[in-house]
């Protein structure tokens, strides 16, 4: 049973920092792409950041320079840095597993909100 859980939402102030963690069982992690979503109740779901089982990371635009996705891949979890946040990240960050076989797996979610 595969299993994505996420924790370290809460609410911040505009240029505070979080971090976010997802701790995983059930797979291997070290095959899986690992990435952070986000979602508002007005907006479609986002890409936030990714990373490859090799290291490498992609990030949406308005993101860039401010997060920072890592991997520990000797505790199955997957972390996303967020500085300098802004009232406009409010959402929910929600965990997510993909390998080549487009299998995906997914977390609960974690609220994330940001006040000015």
């Amino acid at each position: 049973q595969v299993q994505l859980v996420e924790s370290g939402g809460g609410l911040v102030q505009a240029g505070e920092s979080r971090r976010l963690s997802c701790v995983t069982s059930g797979l291997i992690f070290s095959f899986w792409t690992m990435a952070w979503y986000r979602q508002t109740p007005d907006k479609e779901r986002e890409l936030v950041a990714s990373i490859t089982n090799g290291g490498s990371t992609d990030y949406l635009n308005s993101v860039k320079g401010r997060f920072t996705i890592s991997r520990d891949n000797a505790k199955n979890t997957v972390f996303l840095q967020m500085n300098d946040l802004k009232p406009e990240d409010t959402a929910v960050y929600t965990c997510n597993a993909a390998d080549v076989r487009r299998r995906n797996f997914w977390g609960q979610g974690t609220q994330v909100t940001v006040s000015v």
